[in-house]
Formats: structure tokens, C-alpha cells, sequence
């Protein structure tokens, strides 16, 4: 599945990590992987010397994650590329076949939400390969996964991201989940303002059960040991994405960029963009063929 991953660096901790993070991700695929360092073009303000100065930097960024590649046995092509790092990636990406980006998130914004790098925002959006970001942390820890989650709406679109998650997880003997959200206030609409009633409540968590069972049962016509576990939970999809990864020890989420709308018009793409905001474990995000 991942013969070919893409490591942009930028010397971030959060790139650090995920550098250990894709590194670990190709020993255990015995993946070839491409180390990628982005130049910003000269300005026209800036001399020589910055441009050499910048032009260090990278080497020194490279070099460090030569030897992290070294350390975990992994053999390593590096290269640096000047031009704006989104269009760089996503160019390298499309040239060279890429399988899989692994980059690193950013920051951190108010109300507990993690800001997203601007960089990786764009490479989100632009890739055609799933991008894996990886949130900050030791580098030491990054990698191994013990619980894979694969949130869906029960449409095709947010299905496609379930072959990615039951791989990872048999490769790395980990428990399957899958887990659908009942958003009953969103799907309530205005008849939820009074509150709705209980079999309304259970007509909604039926259709969640039948949309998780339904993909447990693909999973299972796909690797007939896979033994997944499901779960519908209530709440915002964010919210309800997060809370199980927190309450079941999830350390990677792998879902869709996007989703078919639902009777209340919600995509999953924007849930995708919360739970990368919002979650503090790895997030495979799988992209749709357009």
C-alpha cells in the first residue's frame, strides 16, 4: 500500500516527529522515502548571504534526518527544491509517485482547537496521495499504533479511507474501530429546539449501527481475520471522534477528506478539518479521486 513516502522537513519539532513517524512507517513497509526540504524563493530584498544562510539551514535539516534514517536502518533519497513548500510537496508528490506524505501539524489556537500549519493546510488540499500529520511530541514515541479508528457517515466517499486503516492495523496487529457519530441535534433540525423523542433518537443510532456493521462486514470480505470492533456514539462529529479517541486509546485516525452530505447537509470534510484541529494522536487523511 505505502511503497513510496514523502517526508517534508522544516526543522519543527512537529516535522522531527514525523519524520520518526514516517521512518517507522517504512521499516515497517519497507517503503522507499524521499526527504524533502523546500527554499523559499529569494526575495528581492534579500543578498547573497541569506540565501546561503537558508541554503545551510536545509543542509543541516536534511543531515539530521539522514541520521534518524540511519539510526532506524531506513535508506533515505534527500533533496532540497526552492519554490513555495506547499506547490514543491505537492509537485514532488505527483513526480515521483508518492504514496503517502507524512508532515507535521502546528501550533495551538484557543478553545483547545490546534492550528494547522499553513503549509500542510495546502498540501491537504492539494495532494493526491493521503497525507499522515503528525502532532508534536518526543520524537522518541512517534510511531507503532495499538488502535486504528475509522470514523464514517456511511457514505462510499468516507468509506474509501477504510481499506488505508485495516491495513495499518494488520500490519501493526492493532484493534480495528469503527465508529459512526449520531449528531441528533443537527439531524433534528428545527424540531430539535423542543427537544425529540426517544424513537427518534433510536431511528438515528439504528442507522448508525446498520452504517458500521455494513463496513464491518467489507472489512471482513477484505481480510477475513480482521475482528473490528464498532461503536455509535452521540454528539458533533468532532466531538464524538475525539471523546472515543480519547476514551479507548486510539493513537491514529484515518478517515476521508471529504463526505456525501447527509438529511442535514453536513460533509465530513469539515468534520475531517476539526478532528485534525482538535485530536491529539496521528490523522491519515485519505483523499477523493475527483
Amino acid at each position: 500500500m505505502f511503497d513510496r513516502i514523502l517526508i517534508p522537513v522544516d526543522g519543527s519539532d512537529p516535522a522531527r516527529r514525523a519524520a520518526a513517524a514516517g521512518l517507522e512507517l517504512a521499516s515497517t513497509y519497507d517503503a522507499a522515502v524521499d526527504v524533502l526540504y523546500a527554499i523559499e524563493p529569494s526575495r528581492m530584498r534579500d543578498g547573497e548571504a541569506a540565501r546561503r544562510a537558508r541554503e545551510e539551514r536545509g543542509a543541516e535539516i536534511l543531515a539530521e534526518v539522514s541520521e534518524m534514517a540511519d539510526a532506524a536502518d531506513v535508506a533515505v533519497e534527500t533533496r532540497r527544491s526552492e519554490g513555495r513548500p506547499p506547490r514543491v510537496i505537492v509537485d514532488h508528490v505527483d513526480e515521483r509517485g508518492i504514496d503517502l506524505v507524512v508532515m507535521g501539524r502546528h501550533g495551538r489556537a484557543g478553545l483547545g482547537e490546534r492550528l494547522l500549519g499553513s503549509v500542510t493546510e495546502r498540501v491537504l488540499r492539494g495532494s493526491d496521495a493521503p497525507v499522515l500529520t503528525v502532532d508534536g511530541g518526543d520524537a522518541d514515541d512517534a510511531g507503532g499504533y495499538r488502535n486504528v479508528l475509522v470514523p464514517t457517515d456511511g457514505s462510499e466517499i468516507a468509506e474509501r479511507a477504510a481499506p488505508y486503516g485495516v491495513d495499518v492495523a494488520r500490519r501493526y496487529g492493532a484493534t480495528l474501530h469503527l465508529l459512526n457519530v449520531v449528531d441528533v441535534q443537527r439531524e433534528g433540525g428545527l424540531f430539535s429546539a423542543g427537544g425529540v423523542d426517544a424513537e427518534f433518537v433510536e431511528r438515528l443510532e439504528g442507522r448508525g449501527r446498520e452504517r458500521v456493521d455494513r463496513l464491518a462486514e467489507r472489512v471482513r470480505e477484505t481480510d477475513a481475520s480482521a475482528e473490528p470492533r464498532t461503536a455509535v456514539v452521540r454528539g458533533a462529529p468532532h466531538a464524538g471522534i475525539r471523546e472515543y479517541v480519547d476514551a479507548n486509546g486510539v493513537d491514529l485516525v484515518v478517515m476521508s477528506s471529504e463526505g456525501e452530505s447527509n438529511l442535514a447537509g453536513q460533509l465530513l470534510g469539515s468534520v475531517a478539518d476539526r478532528v485534525l484541529r482538535t485530536v491529539d494522536v496521528p490523522v491519515l487523511v485519505v483523499p477523493v479521486p475527483e
